[in-house]
């Protein structure tokens, strides 16, 4: 017996029409306009016929690549790598240093800014725990956290003639990663944003997977 549309979880119907576009624009079914558009709806809409309508002139099947290739690029990087120090001390005097691309993230990382500044960027890291824990200390100096847009973000750090500013969302799904931040800004400062909307996310992916099925003979 299937379940009613209005009775499945919205989201969950709104990550299937996603998927229906990407793979539609994709094979050049729809032009880039009409994909960006109807994405838009999509991720905006709350209601379950309204969402479903948005595909209703398209294939609604997708294939194995596509699924792999999803699961590559769009979901959250996990590894189970018991190697991986449970702690990571960032240290930065009358310096500066940098973590992206895709690092490992420990269960807890510790940031010392001392006239200098770090960069942390979690777009694309590789998650070793669903519950990381970031502790700051910036004196005279800066720090920048980037974040996906699908992660939590919960900060509790404070600040003494500094400043924090905070873009980030601060709930996402449950089965999402969650980043805390706790701490002290003193005479500095300490910014937590989103790199790449999820939005970006999806066109990217979707830019990507049409010259994959472009560039078959």
């Amino acid at each position: 017996m299937s379940v009613k549309l209005e009775d499945r979880p919205i989201e969950q119907v709104r990550e299937e029409v996603i998927d229906v576009l990407i793979f539609n624009y994709s094979h050049g079914v729809i032009s880039a306009e009409a994909f960006e558009r109807r994405l838009d709806e999509a991720i905006a809409s709350q209601d379950h016929q309204t969402t479903m309508g948005l595909v209703a002139d398209l294939n609604k099947s997708t294939d194995s690549q596509f699924a792999s290739e999803k699961e590559r690029h769009l979901n959250i990087n996990y590894t189970n790598n018991r190697d991986t120090p449970k702690t990571d001390n960032i240290i930065n005097i009358l310096g500066g240093s940098n973590r992206s691309g895709q690092w490992q993230v420990a269960k807890e990382i510790r940031i010392l800014t001392l006239f200098g500044g770090a960069d942390i960027d979690f777009t694309d890291a590789i998650f070793t725990s669903p519950n990381v824990t970031i502790k700051v200390l910036c004196l005279f100096g800066g720090n920048d956290i980037y974040v996906p847009e699908d992660i939590n973000v919960v900060s509790k750090a404070f600040c003494i003639l500094g400043g924090i500013d905070n873009t980030a969302p601060s709930i996402a799904s449950r089965q999402a990663p969650t980043i805390t931040v706790e701490g002290l800004v003193m005479f500095g400062g300490l910014d937590i944003k989103v790199k790449k909307t999820i939005k970006e996310k999806f066109v990217a992916f979707a830019n990507q997977m049409k010259v994959i099925f472009n560039s078959k003979p």
